[in-house]
Order: structure tokens, then sequence, then C-alpha cells
């Protein structure tokens, strides 16, 4: 019988270290869980929707890729698996930041203007 799952080696450590995190906040838990969808199915975003659905200040959480089409005006804190390189530039200049879902596990602390955008 063939293993199943993801066969890329990044995304199953961390879904293991976002399943572990669950039981302090159940939010990592969903995130997971919208990851661990077959690759067809896993969140992607544009910076557009990022920009239609946020405020300055928020964390807004992509459990796939972000991707470079559109304008980011806002400045927002920007946590995914990955991002496209025109993406990372875009958040960057318009003044967010852009963390990996495995640093921000780490970093983030306050959880009130959370967003995940599936």
């Amino acid at each position: 019988m063939r293993p199943t799952g993801p066969s890329n080696e990044l995304l199953r450590e961390t879904l293991n270290l976002l399943r572990s995190k669950a039981r302090e906040r159940p939010l990592w838990g969903r995130v997971a869980e919208l990851m661990s969808r077959p690759a067809r199915r896993r969140p992607v975003a544009n910076i557009s929707k990022i920009n239609r659905y946020s405020e300055d200040g928020d964390i807004v959480i992509v459990p796939g890729k972000v991707l470079g089409t559109g304008y980011m005006k806002k400045k927002v804190t920007v946590v995914a698996f990955s991002f496209s390189k025109q993406a990372a530039e875009k958040i960057s200049r318009a003044g967010g930041r852009v963390l990996t879902l495995r640093e921000a596990v780490d970093q983030l602390e306050d959880f009130s203007k959370v967003k995940i955008i599936a």
C-alpha cells in the first residue's frame, strides 16, 4: 500500500508543527486542516484579495500560497506557507511584513486581528 499525504518534506514538518501547537491555539489546527487538503484544493490568494478583505494592522493567514496579482495598499502582516517573489515584494513595499507559517507560530502573540483567507 502506498503512503498517502503530501510528499513535500517541508509541508509535512509544518503540518506536524501546526498540529502540535493546535492544543494551545485551535486556530493553528484549522490552518493545518486547510493545508492538508490535496494540492489542487489548497488555498491560494492573490494580493488583491488580501487588500480587499483586510485593514491596516491585521494579520492575514493564507494556508497555501500568496500570488502577486493586484495591488497592496495596506500595512498588514501576511502569513503563508509560500509566497511568489512578486507578492513578497508588493507586501514589503506597502509597509507590511511577510512571515512563513513556521516563523509565525513562534512570533505571533496577539491573535485579536487575525483573519484566515482561504
